[in-house]
């Protein structure tokens, strides 16, 4: 092998030693007198400097990569080209914190070699180094922008849930509403309607972040005018939001809705589904799932929705959801799952007091400690209980 060929396989193991972060084997390749010709921003100069800032790069980097393009030697000198990739996710690189983005830069680096060892170093590192810095920059205000943009999504969202719930004697209503970090599209509400009867609303529009959110404003907007004109039912509401909904959200989303009208005085409930999560009753001492077919709302027009009803006797409850819960999956990757809501439910009392609270147990205990929630997750109990008179 040529003394060319030696000093170009030397070069390749420093490289190498530097993907790996492998300090000791830097100390054997560097000359004792090394100088680096293109040093980081408040790098000591000399073999020590270099090494340290290999050391803090992994500190701030993971998966590096070096593809040396091209390679030329000349002497006792190595001109290489180079494509340099790794991912900003372990620490700050000049005081930007971790991006999770995946940078790739290019270079030209000339090293000189003399007695077996690289004595110097030259490269374009300085620019290379300013123009990560501003890309680095540019990702720390781009993620500042989605995360403003998903806090005001955020307010808005919640905004458009109800205070309270509605008191009503002999009935208890309970619910629970868990925000996933990235905003979702879940809402419920209430309705209060003539005679003493009252619009429950249960939903979950697609997307996430803003859209989903204004997604979310713009159904319940609709669902209250035309839910409170006493003259629609439950399958009839449904078909006019859709229509106008149509026109108000993007071609690509739509909104799953459960919407039902219960007479609390005979325990009535008339209902009809938008493609939304089938509600779980206890019924007739078993569970039952309250089916009403119908597509989403936004998706197509001039919809039919079917009604269908359900009578709830003293001691029977039933359970509104939305796909937080059931789609939530463990670290192996399995899913909650609508059999597993249903198995829980079935051996649960019909009592609806700390369902919620049992439910949340469950999944915690099926996903693990330390489960990054994937999406918002809605609960609404409604349950009837014996006459007071």
């Amino acid at each position: 092998m040529s003394v060319e060929e030696e000093n170009k396989a030397l070069v390749r193991r420093l490289f190498e030693a530097e993907d790996k972060g492998d300090l000791d084997a830097l100390e054997e390749l560097l000359a004792p007198d090394f100088v680096d010709h293109s040093l980081l921003p408040g790098q000591v100069p000399g073999r020590e400097g270099y090494i340290q800032s290999v050391a803090e790069e992994h500190a701030s980097y993971s998966n590096v990569r070096t593809n040396i393009e091209d390679q030329v030697a000349e002497g006792d000198k190595v001109i290489s080209r180079l494509t340099i990739n790794r991912i900003h996710d372990r620490g700050e690189f000049m005081g930007i914190a971790p991006t999770g983005t995946e940078l790739k830069t290019t270079a030209i680096v000339i090293h000189r070699i003399a007695g077996g060892k690289i004595v110097e170093e030259r490269s374009e590192s300085t620019g290379l180094l300013e123009a990560t810095r501003r890309h680095l920059e540019q990702e720390r205000i781009e993620r500042e922008r989605v995360e403003q943009d998903l806090r005001v999504a955020r307010s808005i969202q919640q905004a458009s849930l109800p205070r309270e719930v509605p008191t009503l004697e002999a009935w208890q209503i309970s619910a629970l509403y868990q925000p996933a970090r990235e905003v979702g599209g879940d809402f419920y509400d209430f309705f209060e309607l003539e005679d003493g009867r009252v619009g429950l609303a249960v939903g979950d529009a697609t997307g996430k972040g803003m859209p989903a959110a204004l997604a979310v404003i713009a159904t319940c907007s609709m669902l209250r005018a035309v839910a409170q004109d006493s003259g629609y039912s439950p399958g009839q509401v449904l078909g006019r939001v859709n229509e106008t909904l149509l026109a108000r959200i993007p071609p690509n989303m739509f909104v799953t809705c459960f919407y039902a009208i219960l007479d609390p005085q005979s325990g009535r409930l008339l209902y009809a589904n938008a493609g939304h999560n089938l509600p779980c009753c206890h019924h007739e001492h078993a569970l039952i799932e309250l089916k009403a077919r119908g597509m989403p709302l936004g998706l197509m027009p001039r919809m039919s929705y079917e009604e269908k009803e359900s009578v709830l006797v003293p001691g029977e409850s039933v359970l509104f959801y939305t796909d937080g819960l059931v789609e939530a999956h463990n670290p192996q990757g399995a899913m909650f799952g609508t059999p597993r809501l249903r198995s829980l439910l079935a051996e649960y009392p019909t009592d609806a007091k700390g369902l919620n609270a049992l439910l949340l147990e469950e999944l915690e205990r099926f996903t693990g400690k330390g489960w990054e929630q994937e999406d918002d997750i809605t609960l609404l109990t409604l349950q009837r209980f014996a006459s007071r008179s």
